[in-house]
């Protein structure tokens, strides 16, 4: 009797603990865990701002887990800490994730996040009044290879000019955009290849003319000027969690379409926290005008910048970029 007894009792506790166990996924059950997310301190990555901001991440992720962000300079340094896994998701200039894509990074586009931006001005006193004069001068972008030189040499090569890299006459150089107004006060950069708002702060601050408008420059009105990225072994490993950050990330860009005014007063705060730079709201008006929200993001328009960025000699060998674009979260 006493066996049958014990054999019941132990049998019960099994149960227990088997009911207690979790269920394998990372954010399932009660679960604490914190996650990194990543972007930039510019106006490309307002929906970041307005994510964290608002607290739109933290209701989608839920109580169980924790959110810590992190600003990055350029898309090479973001591109390393996914890599790390330093974080865990975040928005970059689609050039990185392409030319980390192609070196073998595992890296996967999840959604757009904002068109437009990418302003090229020319320092006042420069002698620059056409894009013929930039022939022999200095120009400045965040990053050999990054977006926005991807756009701007490509922009320059139609019209029969390129740089030095290439065997050309321009001069390129680099540097964080929030710099470039001591850069072009100091007479060390020409040109400007600059993400908004840092466009329209050289325009303001400085007297820079703009010689490429957003609209013009080679895929400025059909490229995402910044992407939402993840890891494959994330969206293998942790779907759900992916999912409510691509969730939030649709709601933020929902918030800033239909709340403009509020979106720029959380962009001016959320720069100004990251750089030290306290922007003006008519530096942000102007900004605006140059840059739209989206979640879309077009695999040919994407595959058409890859074969650009070959072209120009950024990347070695042809790129595919059939399997980089993952769009399950936002169909």
């Amino acid at each position: 009797m006493k066996k049958v007894i014990i054999s019941i009792v132990f049998i019960f506790i099994v149960g227990v603990l088997a009911a207690c166990g979790t269920s394998g996924g990372s954010t399932s059950g009660d679960d604490e865990r914190t996650i990194t997310l990543g972007y930039f301190p510019n106006i490309n990555h307002v929906p970041a701002m307005v994510a964290k901001s608002e607290g739109i991440y933290k209701e989608k992720v839920g109580d169980n887990v924790t959110i810590e962000y992190k600003t990055f300079p350029d898309g090479a340094s973001f591109m390393t800490a996914l890599k790390t896994g330093e974080i865990e998701a975040g928005l970059v200039g689609p050039g990185p994730a392409m030319n980390n894509y192609t070196t073998g990074t595992d890296v996967k586009i999840l959604a757009g996040g904002s068109t437009g931006g990418t302003v090229t001005v020319a320092r006042k006193d420069s002698g620059i009044e056409s894009i013929e004069d930039i022939k022999g001068k200095t120009f400045i972008t965040p990053r050999v290879g990054c977006t926005h030189d991807v756009q701007f040499e490509t922009f320059m090569k139609e019209h029969g000019i390129t740089s030095e890299r290439t065997g050309g006459e321009m001069v390129h150089t680099t540097g964080k955009p929030a710099q470039y107004q001591a850069m072009f006060e100091s007479g060390k950069v020409d040109v400007a290849v600059a993400p908004e708002p840092w466009g329209s702060v050289l325009q303001m601050e400085t007297g820079a003319k703009v010689i490429v408008a957003p609209d013009e420059v080679s895929f400025g009105e059909t490229l995402p000027a910044s992407v939402l990225v993840t890891s494959g072994d994330m969206i293998k490993n942790d779907k759900e969690l992916i999912q409510q950050i691509v969730d939030a990330h649709k709601e933020a860009i929902t918030f800033i379409n239909e709340n403009a005014e509020k979106a720029k007063d959380i962009t001016i705060a959320d720069i100004k926290e990251n750089t030290g730079q306290e922007l003006s709201k008519e530096v942000i008006d102007s900004a605006w005008n140059n840059i739209g929200f989206s979640y879309d993001v077009s695999a040919e328009e994407v595959q058409a910048f890859g074969d650009s960025s070959y072209k120009l000699k950024f990347l070695k060998e042809q790129p595919d970029f059939s399997n980089l674009i993952d769009t399950q979260f936002i169909d």
